[in-house]
């Protein structure tokens, strides 16, 4: 075993209020046939944000309404930009286990009305940021990892504060509410390996109360 997937199977690190992190409580084979799914209906892409810039990490949506960034900004719309149609449903098993992971944390009556799924290719990864696009900041975040271990980086209010590190794996879910749902946080860039079934990508299955 590498040393990296053994420091990511120490015990769950202290985190903050609000973020429970439940090792292992998804089933990746079983989500994999439903992304792939998802994609062929609404494909993968690199969005640009509001300066111009590109995405490092491939997007696409599930749900009543997904999220999109371009030129005009970030925000939530019902149809995907990208095909004109609207985007696919929520799938029931994306649903059941954002419910069942933020009532375990904490937060019981989450219904997602949006998933937001990021593909990683090794060396991509997201700068801190928080998810503030959202209408009731009540709901939690239910995060989902797949594919090739990550490290997860979890600051505070303030873009500037420190972050800490946190080792995620295939199966991990990570939920984050109450008062640590306006955090900062990222994911450094992605090493690089080879998982069974995704290959050389991270996914992370985003679930959010969008409206």
């Amino acid at each position: 075993m590498s040393d990296l997937f053994s420091a990511l199977r120490l015990p769950i690190p202290a985190l903050p209020a609000g973020m429970v992190l439940l090792r292992r409580r998804a089933d990746p084979a079983a989500l994999w046939p439903v992304i792939q799914g998802l994609a062929a209906q609404s494909p993968f892409r690199f969005m640009t944000t509001k300066r111009g810039g590109t995405m490092a990490a491939a997007m696409t949506s599930a749900g009543a309404c997904g999220w999109v960034s371009d030129a005009r900004g970030y925000r939530y719309e019902s149809r995907d930009p990208l095909t004109g149609q609207p985007w696919p449903a929520m799938p029931k098993a994306f649903a059941a286990l954002a419910a069942d992971a933020a009532a375990e944390a904490g937060f019981p009556g989450f219904a997602p009305d949006a998933c937001l799924v990021n593909r990683y290719a090794v060396r991509a990864g997201m700068g801190l940021h928080r998810d503030g696009d959202e209408r009731d900041f009540d709901q939690p975040i239910v995060s989902v990892s797949l594919g090739l271990p990550a490290s997860f980086l979890v600051g505070g209010l303030d873009k500037d504060d420190k972050p800490q590190a946190i080792g995620l794996e295939s199966g991990d879910v990570l939920v984050f509410g109450g008062p640590a749902r306006l955090l900062y946080h990222g994911i450094r860039p992605v090493k690089a390996g080879e998982d069974p079934l995704f290959g050389p990508f991270r996914y992370n299955l985003t679930f959010r109360r969008a409206r």
